[in-house]
């Protein structure tokens, strides 16, 4: 008869049995039993069995997808004195401050008397029983044309620096780098966005050489609060950029939209910087049971750059409550101007925008031309470079990427309202005649 696995045992003992277990361990035994991964890890966090180059591991935030990279290089380390394993990540900072230093980084896996010696200056780390790991950066392809490692350990490779390529780049210099040991082997971790090498990773999946492990931020409901996880659904629900965060879902680029997730990722900064100029763009809705009303907040940098600042929008709303969110729109970011669209009643638009008591400067556009075809123009900014996100906006983004280049819109909403107030912002500031502020010589 086969001898019983001791994790099936564990799987389906009662809480006293194991307590009892535990209790007739030695000192050292409990100090161990700490750190088995084995016994603590959810099956998706273990590596697979088989001959495989590549594991990609593509989940939703705070699925565990640090923890299990870091206990996939320690458990290496750890049976392997040979093992040369580079470490990367979209840059050095980030390297060292999740991979390596976080909570769930090298530093903090495994007994303290088996945790490797990390010489910052060297970017190098030092197990007891002298394996060695390396930190590079995905930023600086180059640093990685020379080295030669058995393993690697890549992080958030979605995040990874796309301009001129510079991200498969690095993953190519690293492929050709990764030959020494028997059976060299690299774990990718990322949340899923559709890249460049992303999307080609993905294509190469065979079940045999590369195998993808897919999972959610519900997965590690257990280790996570129960208020970041109700936030989450709060703020993200169902959003496309929340079935992509959390659920773990690569979304497929619609063919023909204007926007794309990816030069959205591209467009993406922390936040804002002080700005010369700021400007709220309403989109109203015909009546108050439809529609949203559209209230983005973007803003122009000294450079002559566009930040897209909030978005303010709300749904269902009545004139006087969607008026009222315009004006405090205004007043938080201390906005030069409002400008709105009016081809549903100009004179019932301003009133309304007046009597919230917005005191500054009120611009009424009419559409004359379809939301896509002005919509055109203020993607041709983001492709230029010239537009950043200060941040998420889930709901505004969604509706962003289902506008077409065929003039028809494919978002979530039945209008893209948000998306319209963005282009009546990002309009007048970018593609007035006043948009880049300039210094006047006497």
């Amino acid at each position: 008869m086969a001898e019983a696995d001791p994790l099936d045992w564990m799987a389906g003992a009662e809480a006293t049995e194991i307590d009892a277990l535990v209790a007739s361990f030695s000192r050292a035994e409990q100090r161990a039993w700490r750190w088995h991964w084995k016994l603590w890890a959810r099956p998706a966090q273990l590596a697979p069995a088989g001959d495989w180059r590549l594991w990609l591991i593509m989940a939703g935030r705070g699925f565990g997808k640090t923890r299990s990279g870091a206990e996939w290089v320690r458990q290496i380390a750890e049976s392997d004195p040979a093992a040369r394993i580079a470490l990367v990540g979209a840059s050095l900072g980030e390297v060292r401050a999740v991979m390596v230093e976080g909570e769930s980084g090298l530093l903090s896996v495994g007994p303290r008397e088996q945790r490797p010696l990390y010489e910052s200056s060297l970017r190098r780390l030092t197990w007891p029983s002298g394996a060695q790991a390396m930190l590079y950066s995905a930023a600086e392809p180059e640093s990685l044309r020379g080295p030669q490692h058995s393993h690697a350990w890549c992080d958030e490779i979605a995040k990874w620096d796309n301009a001129a390529a510079r991200a498969t780049s690095a993953w190519d210099n690293l492929m050709m780098g990764l030959r020494l040991g028997e059976r060299p082997q690299v774990l990718a971790t990322t949340t899923p966005r559709a890249v460049p090498l992303l999307t080609r990773l993905l294509a190469s999946e065979d079940g045999a050489e590369v195998i993808v492990t897919r999972g959610t931020t519900w997965d590690n409901r257990a280790n996570l609060p129960t208020r970041f996880l109700d936030a989450m659904r709060r703020l993200f629900g169902t959003s496309q950029l929340g079935r992509q965060e959390l659920e773990g879902e690569m979304l497929a680029e619609a063919e023909g939209a204007l926007w794309s997730r990816a030069l959205l990722e591209q467009c993406r900064e922390g936040a804002g910087p002080e700005c010369v100029r700021v400007i709220v763009g309403v989109d109203p809705p015909a009546s108050a049971g439809g529609d949203a009303c559209g209230i983005v907040v973007v803003g122009l940098d000294a450079s002559g750059s566009a930040h897209v600042l909030a978005d303010a929008s709300v749904e269902k709303a009545s004139p006087e409550r969607w008026a009222r969110a315009a004006a405090g729109a205004a007043q938080a970011w201390q906005a030069d101007r409002v400008v709105a669209e009016a081809n549903q009643g100009g004179a019932m638009v301003a009133s309304v925008l007046r009597a919230a008591d917005i005191s500054l400067p009120l611009k009424l556009v009419h559409a004359s031309r379809g939301k896509v075809a002005r919509a055109e123009p203020v993607a041709a900014l983001y492709e230029a470079g010239r537009v950043f996100h200060a941040g998420y906006f889930p709901a505004l983004e969604d509706e962003m990427c289902g506008l077409m280049a065929g003039g028809t819109y494919e978002g979530p909403t039945r209008s893209p309202d948000r998306a319209d107030a963005l282009v009546w912002a990002l309009s007048d500031l970018m593609l007035g005649t006043a948009a880049t502020p300039r210094v006047r010589m006497t």
